[in-house]
């Protein structure tokens, strides 16, 4: 699987899981773990957490998981200017 395939994929996962999420808060079902959605963040699926947080009005008031989302978005921003001054390891 080539890495555009795998961060669609990703970023597809993490928008149906806020999806349910946010159902399963409404109806007090099971939830997915925050761990768990701040993993696949971090694996890629920054742009559709952000896009959910926003369409679902979900996970945007929970100090916690806010702070956690901004520190991986901070990484994953700071790892790209580095590759793209430094290059990619071969």
């Amino acid at each position: 699987m080539d890495i555009l395939s795998a961060l669609l994929l990703t970023n597809g996962l993490v928008f149906l899981l806020m999806w349910k999420d946010k159902s399963a808060a409404r109806n007090s079902g099971w939830r997915i773990p925050e761990g768990v959605l701040l993993l696949l963040t971090l694996l890629g699926g920054t742009p559709a957490m952000l896009l959910a947080r926003k369409l679902f009005r979900h996970k945007t008031t929970k100090r916690k998981f806010v702070v956690r989302l901004y520190i991986i978005i901070a990484v994953q921003i700071a790892a790209l200017v580095y590759f793209k001054l430094h290059g990619f390891p071969a």
